[in-house]
């Protein structure tokens, strides 16, 4: 325990930067708040572009002798940072809880878990990278993934650590180096992984975590020559402003970004499978990008459906997340929350119709809603809320299921529900997203590429995609003659 120790829960977390493997504070600090009872948790170091070049100046520093690692090296200390994730998963869970409202059952059980797996599956998955050798005119062609240089990583607040980890744990197993930028909202985690991570043996400068706003350090961040690649996760106004930035020195991009995913419910599906995946989609307090909040129901069974989903969202608990009980906790913000009540405001003055919430149950809590009668060129059924907010259209058929689905800019994610396979065959072929899900709804290897088409994102990750992204891929090519054997 330090003067800087923040406890949380009873945790201590220092809420300084982690930079060249050292704590560096900054002469401004903001205050970190719990989305749970609006109490402050403390004060984090507020950066500057000074930190940012600092933390960039160490991971240029430390690249070349993390790249010249050896693989299987690089493999035991992501494998060792993933134990000491597992061995600290309470100390994780309930921080991060108490930091950005999701549930403790969740962290405890699914979340924090896979951030462990997250370290695990791409140091095994570094060690499997290779392609097969091939002759061109009896040339041998080579192919090679090297390490690209440093990486600035920036995440979202909804699933903080998870969604770095899946950031992180590819860019340090292929040899770069980091400089993560958590978001503000939720920063507490990325302080903890940091000592996790210096626990475990990653030497200094590999991992640096700078805090603070992105209006004030993002530019200094993703404008920097020296960095090698840039991943965002967040929304498409902050993804065009980095674009911008990274413009200049050509800086490689991976952006996942919002969603608006269509989950068609075709007459012949389950119903109560598809009203349980539609009220899946207040997981988080809706607070995910991939959550399918446009709801599509063939109209002869539209009814029926509507009113099995009242019936099922009505018995949702909303609360404290660290409850058991709890189904769904509250907003991140009370601007988030101003935004979400501002979206369905706007809609049932459009015409709209609330047939669950609609409204704010406090400053902390918007409650579930679905809201019917809407346009589909709406504000609400094309723009991302965010939030716990679905809308509820009819289709005639299967032309019409797949024009609404497909008409929004977006294109993350799609569910479709259906008991009849040549359909699910035809429909998931016509559909623009990134994933689709077919009588389930989250199911997610981390083999399988994952991100965004349109408006929701640049490029795929997970798996190999990960490593050619986080890589330079070279093709060396050697003459079958030239050599200078002496035996």
């Amino acid at each position: 325990m330090t003067e800087h120790t923040l406890t949380v829960a009873g945790v201590a977390v220092d809420p300084r930067h982690w930079i060249g493997g050292e704590r560096v504070a900054s002469a401004g600090t903001f205050t970190d708040v719990s989305p749970i009872d609006g109490r402050a948790l403390g004060e984090v170091a507020r950066g500057t572009p000074a930190e940012a070049a600092a933390a960039v100046a160490a991971a240029k520093a430390a690249f070349p002798a993390w790249a010249a690692t050896p693989r299987a090296e690089r493999a035991r200390i992501l494998h060792a940072i993933a134990d000491g994730v597992e061995k600290r998963l309470e100390e994780l869970a309930i921080v991060e809880t108490t930091d950005n409202g999701a549930l403790l059952r969740s962290h405890r059980r699914g979340v924090m878990p896979r951030v462990a797996h997250n370290f695990r599956f791409f140091a095994d998955w570094s060690l499997t990278l290779d392609h097969e050798d091939f002759e061109t005119r009896g040339h041998t062609n080579h192919v090679s993934w090297d390490p690209a240089g440093p990486c600035v990583l920036i995440t979202p607040w909804n699933a903080p650590l998870m969604l770095a980890t899946w950031k992180i744990a590819p860019a340090l197993a292929a040899g770069n180096t980091v400089v993560l930028k958590p978001a503000e909202w939720s920063p507490l985690t990325a302080s903890l992984l940091a000592d996790i991570a210096a626990e475990a043996g990653l030497p200094a400068g590999v991992l640096n975590v700078v805090q603070g706003y992105g209006s004030e350090i993002g530019d200094a961040l993703t404008s920097h020559p020296d960095v090698r690649r840039i991943s965002f996760t967040g929304s498409v106004p902050t993804a065009r402003r980095i674009a911008a930035s990274a413009a200049p020195h050509l800086t490689p991009l991976s952006l996942e970004l919002g969603g608006k995913s269509p989950l068609l419910v075709f007459a012949d599906a389950d119903l109560d499978l598809a009203v349980d995946l539609a009220v899946e989609q207040y997981d988080n307090a809706g607070q995910v990008c991939l959550a399918a909040t446009r709801i599509l129901v063939e109209e002869t069974v539209a009814e029926e459906f509507t009113r099995r989903f009242v019936a099922k969202a009505g018995a949702l608990v909303q609360g404290d997340p660290r409850e058991e009980a709890t189904d769904i906790g509250p907003t991140i913000h009370p601007r988030q929350l101003e935004k979400i009540d501002g979206f369905v405001r706007r809609a049932v003055e459009a015409g709209a119709r609330a047939v669950v919430g609609g409204h704010r149950r406090d400053e902390r809590f918007y409650a579930p809603t679905l809201l019917t009668e809407v346009a589909q060129d709406s504000e609400i059924v094309q723009e991302e809320v965010f939030g716990p907010v679905l809308t509820l259209q009819t289709f005639a058929d299967e032309d019409e299921a797949v024009r609404l689905a497909d008409d929004t800019r977006f294109g993350l994610a799609a569910t479709l529900v259906t008991g009849d396979r040549e359909r699910a065959d035809r429909v998931t072929g016509r559909l623009t997203a990134g994933t689709v899900w077919v009588n389930c709804f989250f199911v997610r290897d981390l083999k399988a590429p994952f991100g965004g088409s349109r408006h929701s994102g640049v490029g795929r990750e997970g798996g190999t995609w990960s490593f050619d992204f986080y890589c330079d891929l070279k093709n060396t090519v050697t003459a079958p003659k030239g050599w200078n054997d002496h035996g």
